[in-house]
This record gives C-alpha cells, structure tokens and sequence, in this order.
C-alpha cells in the first residue's frame, strides 16, 4: 500500500503504557501509518489542523485538557477526522456527550480496546473504496 493510501491515524493518549501500547498495535495493520501521539488537548487540536490526520483515538481524560475539549475544536473542522474514543470512563452519559460531538466510535479501553485493528482496518479498507 502507499503512503498516500495508508490512514493517517493520531493517537491523544496521556498514559505512555497505553500509548506504547497502540502503536505497537497500529504497527501491525499493513494499512495504517501512525503520524504522532500526543498527551494533552492543546497538542492535538494544533497537530489536527497541521497533519490533516485521518482517524484520531482519543482519551477523554487528558494529562492537561480533555477529549472533550479537543472534540469541541475539531467539530467543524473540513475535512474532519474520523474519532474513535478510546476511555476508562465509558459511561453513558459520556458516550451521548461524545456522539453529540460526532464521534464515530465509543470504545472501553478495558473491554474493547482489541476492535480497534478491525475498526481501523474497515475504515482504511471504506477510504480506498471511496477514492
């Protein structure tokens, strides 16, 4: 696959187990090219608009800031990137707030974290159908 086929994927994760983690996952999906990790809501909003990635996994629990926060920076964002949240706090009210934000996907890091290769693999696989 190319680099200009391969999903561009930027990971906000302030856990630096978690994030070693991730990209030792997202290593291993032919498809997938990670840009950066970042750890805080600052960083991710600027490195959004910089790299024009294509999918961002998000925590929502930032060592500054929050998920929500970046949510709210990038919801008009054009083109906008396709998130997967990715949290220890999968609560329902959390999930609403999230999808009222237009996240696409809502994962609990302790019981879903291991759909996250097929969720990347069919978003790639969708982008290559569509281009």
């Amino acid at each position: 696959m190319s680099p200009a086929q391969q999903l561009r994927v930027l990971v906000v994760e302030d856990s630096k187990r978690v994030t070693e983690r991730l990209r030792e996952l997202l290593d291993e999906i032919p498809s997938v090219e990670t840009v950066e990790a970042v750890e805080s809501e600052l960083e991710a909003v600027s490195l959004v608009s910089r790299a024009m990635p294509d999918v961002i996994i998000l925590d929502l629990h930032l060592r500054e800031g929050t998920g929500f926060g970046v949510l709210r920076s990038i919801y008009t964002a054009r083109p906008r990137p396709i998130v997967v949240v990715l949290t220890n706090f999968a609560l329902p009210q959390y999930r609403t707030q999230a999808e009222a934000l237009g996240v696409e996907y809502f994962l609990d890091k302790s019981r879903e974290y291991d759909r996250l290769p097929e969720i990347l693999s069919d978003i790639a696989t969708a982008r290559l159908q569509h281009s």
